[in-house]
């Protein structure tokens, strides 16, 4: 389990194919100190380390993760967001985050503010019953809390802080993004839905 606080970001070094998947390098402060197996937020998506040498450590992502998420746009020098599993310990500054990915949604609009950054995205409007006023939700792996929520956009703010560590900065107009809903969210759904289909 995640939480959405990022701890680093980390550049992709290398891309290789391997039959369906793809293999990434990544180069990162965190590299080093991660271990063989050990599961690590890569903007939201879950993925398995399998490799380390020195800076740098290898992970594949399978054929059905790549058509559920942004990482088979990730070429040479893509800067992503990076968070190690919650510790049984551990505070849960953000919200709970599994790393499994829901869908894909648009950057429509970026407002810059005096000292903040408003990013408004756009998804599909199946998934407008996750979205709600002032919830929670991962956004390529960050925990935010929504606002100005329609049929199918919703907008979050970006304070400073976030914004220079993590990937936000590089964030354009029509970039895809990986989205994650809350996951309380979606069990009361699928309980409501399977109510309402009973009686």
């Amino acid at each position: 389990m995640f939480t959405g606080i990022i701890e680093q970001t980390g550049s992709i070094h290398k891309i290789e194919k391997s039959a369906d998947n793809l293999v990434f390098w990544v180069e990162s402060l965190l590299s080093n100190g991660l271990k063989i197996d050990q599961s690590v937020s890569h903007n939201g998506v879950c993925l398995t380390i399998e490799e380390i040498k020195g800076n740098m450590h290898r992970v594949t992502a399978i054929d059905e993760t790549l058509k559920k998420t942004n990482l088979n746009h990730w070429q040479t020098g893509t800067i992503i967001n990076l968070e190690r599993c919650m510790p049984v310990n551990g505070r849960l500054d953000g919200h709970i985050v599994q790393g499994h990915v829901d869908s894909l949604g648009t950057c429509n609009k970026i407002i810059e503010k005096n000292g903040s950054w408003e990013y408004t995205i756009r998804i599909n409007r199946s998934f407008a019953a996750f979205i709600i006023e002032k919830g929670s939700i991962s956004l390529n792996g960050i925990s935010l809390t929504i606002f100005n929520v329609t049929a199918d956009t919703f907008t979050v703010a970006i304070i400073p802080y976030t914004y220079m560590h993590t990937n936000m900065q590089q964030v354009k107009k029509g970039d895809r993004m990986n989205i994650e809903f809350d996951v309380i969210g979606k069990y009361v759904n699928r309980i409501s839905s399977l109510n309402k289909k009973n009686t």
